[in-house]
């Protein structure tokens, strides 16, 4: 049902692109300005549809990246410097698993990168130390959002799960703002034990689940720039 869902998305958002590159404006544009307008206007659906009816496990990541798709060629020009970024934070901590969507970054940090004990949600010492890792490659991309979301396992209430993880989001964002990140670029939310990365029903899967994730994105400034560069 999920997969005929996806498939479904895709082919909507294929036909609107194939109306809009046929209109009578996008034949009459030049060639640059025809990929930004269609890329725009793709990027948008794209964003929009698969954003809210893509499928399956660990999807809330995917679908603000792509619900903040700007598209075109500034979009192009957003995504090589989010490239460069995600190099650099794999190179400064190989333990991350990042991946690259569209214009902006997911980043999971679980156990091999930022782990917390069980029904916790204070820093380790290795989380410290892989913190410190990131901070100069978040200072060296000032104008990129970062959204931090906190996990837990599958053990515990509901209740409990959801405000145990949205103290971990809020210590992480305590730990980048006392590191010089600025406040503005930082927003967190609590996800309790929804999205697991690994099965609940081990230790090894519960310390998997017990994680933050980053959601990078473009800011205003970022957008604003690659607009101007791309007339």
């Amino acid at each position: 049902m999920k997969k005929s869902m996806y498939n479904k998305s895709v082919a909507i958002f294929l036909m609107f692109a194939i109306l809009f590159s046929s209109c009578e404006s996008a034949k009459n544009a030049n060639n640059t300005q025809k990929g930004a307008a269609g890329g725009a206007v793709a990027g948008a659906l794209l964003g929009g549809i698969l954003g809210n009816n893509i499928g399956g496990k660990n999807n809330s990541a995917l679908g603000a990246i792509l619900g903040a798709v700007v598209g075109g060629v500034a979009g192009g020009l957003i995504g090589k410097k989010m490239d460069n970024q995600a190099k650099d934070i794999q190179t400064s901590l190989p333990g991350a698993k990042v991946e690259r969507v569209g214009e902006g970054i997911r980043l999971i940090l679980d156990e091999n990168a930022i782990n917390f004990d069980y029904a916790k949600a204070n820093l380790t010492e290795k989380a410290k130390t892989n913190l410190n890792k990131l901070i100069p490659v978040f200072k060296k991309y000032p104008d990129t959002n970062i959204n931090i979301a906190g996990y837990t396992d599958g053990k515990g209430s509901d209740e409990y799960n959801l405000k145990l993880s949205e103290q971990r989001a809020a210590e992480v964002q305590n730990f980048l703002l006392n590191n010089g990140i600025s406040t503005d670029r930082i927003t967190t939310i609590g996800k309790g034990e929804t999205e697991p990365i690994a099965e609940n029903e081990t230790e090894e899967g519960r310390a998997k689940n017990r994680r933050v994730e980053f959601v990078i994105t473009a800011n205003e400034k970022m957008i604003k720039e690659a607009k101007e560069e791309s007339k």
